[in-house]
């Protein structure tokens, strides 16, 4: 594409203020860089996958609030992380930590544990604790 040809549709990249490389031809035929603020294509894409991430976190809370899940579950989705890569932040195998999921394990894991899981969500353990007081 021309580089005057490069898209400049509102994504939630622009209400950031954030632009994307994009590579284009010049008035000369030669590639060369240029700004983008996002593409309907793109901009569908992304807000199809930020919907996904909310609906998760909340579908977490309501886990969490009916006891069928322990906090741990909650804030992994809220940082959008996965097992393993919370397994590999707290440094346990993750069969562990699918384990600290269960609420009945979650109310016996003693401070040290819970203050790796409250390090790696930059929480305080009382936040850990009642997903409320985590919240802004």
């Amino acid at each position: 594409m021309k580089k005057e040809e490069v898209p400049q549709d509102e994504s939630n990249l622009a209400s950031a203020n954030f632009r994307e490389m994009v590579y284009a031809v010049d008035d000369d035929g030669k590639y060369t860089t240029s700004l983008s603020t996002g593409w309907d294509p793109k901009k569908i894409a992304l807000d199809n996958a930020i919907k996904e991430i909310e609906e998760r976190i909340a579908n977490a809370k309501t886990r969490v609030l009916n006891n069928e899940t322990s906090p741990i579950e909650y804030y992994m989705e809220v940082h959008k992380m996965d097992l393993p890569v919370l397994a590999s932040y707290v440094g346990m195998w993750q069969w562990r930590v699918k384990r600290h999921f269960k609420p009945s394990i979650f109310k016996r894991l003693n401070q040290k544990t819970l203050k790796k899981y409250a390090d790696v969500f930059d929480i305080s353990v009382e936040q850990l604790k009642n997903i409320d007081a985590g919240e802004s």
